[in-house]
Formats: structure tokens, sequence, C-alpha cells
């Protein structure tokens, strides 16, 4: 059976961020994994396995319902003129006829918005030269490279690699807990978060993982964007537990359970919640 979408926001109230008795339903499950403490130390350089955090992860928001997210606070960012003009051209609401967030037509959440909305799973496999880091919502996989390589030049020019929805990415640990992860090279068409704060093609993207102990690791994103913002800032915080693999806390077996945005659900989503006028322009255009 497909989770998708539109059948988990359909029920009850509806929307974009998904209903409070389903949230506290799994903010419930990441508590159960809560008390399994700190499990021991963290073992080096090993991020191995699937990780369970809240729902969204840290932005000041909510945060009597995110009692582990992480003790960093994000930053309101500041803007620099041309940030300011492109912000102001976006439209956010999940129920206004006039949002043009681009998820309302199941446009991919891109990079980092992924990290701070439906946040709730992660996981890491890794290999001699690489890291494959895959997000719960999606099922969206990144490369990592870890082979001391470094990012891509000229991203979307002439002769360079094409932008992309989650960037290029390059690793290396900070001692032996912190993995470091560098991003640049991503279309600037997605947007930071659902409030719709933009950025250009020339951001670049720091996320920094710190396995505290066996079963806590704790998340950090950075933008740094100088065309659109006046200084780097932190977007988002989280905290995550570890799931052992026989775990029924999430899925069946410790395993994620599917969750996508679905273009047949979503039309069916504006044409119910917002008019069947309303719900194919949201579709087409």
């Amino acid at each position: 059976m497909r989770n998708s979408f539109f059948n988990l926001i359909v029920v009850g109230t509806a929307a974009l961020a998904l209903s409070p008795n389903l949230a506290a339903q799994i903010e419930t499950q990441v508590e159960r994994l809560v008390k399994n403490g700190a499990g021991g130390p963290a073992p080096k350089h090993d991020l191995y396995g699937a990780w369970a955090g809240a729902i969204g992860a840290n932005t000041g928001a909510r945060p009597d319902r995110v009692p582990f997210a992480g003790k960093v606070q994000a930053e309101k960012p500041s803007f620099t003129p041309a940030g300011q003009a492109r912000f102001k051209l976006n439209k956010p609401g999940t129920f206004s006829t006039d949002s043009n967030d681009p998820y309302l037509k199941c446009d991919p959440w891109g990079f980092p918005r992924n990290l701070l909305q439906e946040s709730k799973g992660i996981a890491f496999s890794q290999m001699p030269d690489r890291i494959i880091i895959l997000s719960q919502y999606a099922r969206v996989g990144r490369v990592v490279w870890m082979d001391g390589r470094e990012l891509p030049k000229n991203v979307g020019t002439k002769g360079g690699p094409k932008s992309r929805w989650y960037g290029y990415s390059v690793g290396h640990w900070d001692g032996d807990y912190t993995l470091v992860v560098n991003t640049n090279g991503l279309v600037d068409n997605t947007w930071l978060d659902q409030q719709g704060h933009p950025h250009s093609a020339d951001m670049r993207v720091e996320e920094r993982y710190t396995r505290v102990s066996y079963n806590v690791l704790e998340t950090t994103v950075t933008v740094d964007d100088p065309k659109y913002y006046t200084k780097p800032f932190v977007l988002t915080t989280n905290t995550y537990r570890w799931i052992p693999s026989t775990s029924a806390e999430f899925g069946t077996t410790g395993e994620f359970d599917e969750q996508f945005c679905v273009p047949s659900d979503m039309d069916e989503y504006n044409r119910i919640m917002l008019g069947s006028s309303v719900g194919e322009d949201q579709v087409k255009r």
C-alpha cells in the first residue's frame, strides 16, 4: 500500500504540515526510542543504520511538541536587497489559492528543505569512498563523496555540470564522531522552507552530523548564500535516535514507511481542498 501525501493529509484536517494527531503519534514513537537512553559510547567514523527524528526539524517552532529537538535554535536570516526582492515573489500558504509553493505541484523538496520539513527519518550507508544519505520522505538518496575531491566549479554554466535538485556533496570527518558535508550546485527554484525563504544558485550548505552516543545523532544545517543573505545562518537543527534493525517503531522491522508526494493524489487534494478549477490550475502551472 502506498503511503502518499494525499492519504496522510485528507484524513482529519488535511494540511501540508501533517495533522496534530498524526504528528503526536509519530513523535510518541520517537519518544519510545528516547527511552533506550544513550546506548553507550559512539563508534568512531560510523553513522551506519536508520535514525528517527521529529517530523519537522527545530526552527524554533513547536518547541512544546519537539522536546528532543536540537539545542541550537535556528536563526532568522537577514536578507540582502536581492534576497528580499526574491522573497516577496514567494507566496506560502497550504490553503491559499494564491500560493506558488513548488510542492503544491509535487515538485521535489530539493535540498536542504528535505532536512527541515518531513525530516523524521534518515539513514546512512557507508562505503570506502562515499556515504549515501537516504531521506525517508520520497526515498531520496544523496551521494556524499569521501575521497578528498572538491566540489564542482562553474555549475550551471556552459561546459560545467548541471544544477541539481539535491546538488553535489563532499564530506570529511571532523574528529572521530562528526561528519561534515558541504553541498553546492543546487537549482534555485526550490524553497528553503515552507515559509518561502529563497536561495540563489550560489548557495552552499554545510551539514554537521555528530554522533554524541551510540543512540543519539545531532545535526546542524548552515546556509551560506551571499547573494540573498547578509551572512551565513543556521537553517535547522535536529536530534535523531538510532532505530535498531528489529525495531517496529517505524515500519514493521526497523524500515521506514513509504511516503511520497504523488501527482495524481496532489491533483485530488487540490480539487477537494481548493476547488476543482483551482486544483487543475495548480497542477498545470
